[in-house]
């Protein structure tokens, strides 16, 4: 088994967690696991994004122009950006909460979230939409979206990973405080 994903996010999100915790997962089940991000962009609330390249055959850790397997966004407009990367037929799993993008927050581009939503609508055969601010209000935190999305990535069948893996991932990985709200992270669904 092979599997391309980009994870794309705004700094703050919780995106590199995620991908790490995927990265860890797929080292449990001794599959190799290629990885880079961009993290320096982070604190300053900018885009964020990491390739992972899970299983035989991957010699570098960047996934090209069409052959990610399955983009998990934690905005829709940097997983609009972040499109071209997907194969055809691949999948996409991205949270409808949007977050303003630096530039659009101080003046120099308009935003249209829906929009976003729309164009991955029209544009990608294999959605999943994760409103993810029904999922914090039940939950109670809205700092378990990244759990939320890997939870819908695993229900997909395209992030190759099963929810008894990630779970032990998160247990390696997040203090033990936050285990019980991250399991309930990880199997919220609407």
């Amino acid at each position: 088994m092979s599997k391309n994903v980009i994870l794309c996010g705004v700094g703050g999100q919780g995106t590199i967690l995620a991908s790490r915790l995927i990265a860890d997962a797929s080292m449990k089940k001794g599959l190799p696991i290629k990885t880079a991000e961009t993290i320096g962009m982070a604190q300053r609330g900018g885009s964020v994004f990491s390739h992972l390249r899970m299983g035989e055959g991957a010699n570098t850790p960047l996934i090209a122009k069409g052959q990610a397997d399955l983009i998990i966004g934690f905005e829709p407009g940097e997983t609009v950006r972040q499109l071209p990367f997907l194969k055809k037929g691949g999948a996409v799993v991205v949270s409808k909460r949007a977050v303003m993008p630096v530039s659009a927050m101080i003046g120099k581009s308009s935003y249209d979230p829906q929009a976003m939503i729309d164009y991955l609508k029209a544009h990608v055969e294999h959605l999943t939409v994760v409103d993810a601010d029904l999922a914090a209000a039940e939950l109670g935190s809205a700092k378990t979206l990244n759990v939320v999305l890997l939870g819908a990535a695993i229900r997909s069948g395209e992030l190759g990973i099963d929810l008894e893996e990630m779970e032990d991932a998160i247990r390696q990985r997040v203090p033990e405080k936050f285990w019980n709200l991250n399991q309930r992270a990880l199997v919220w669904s609407k």
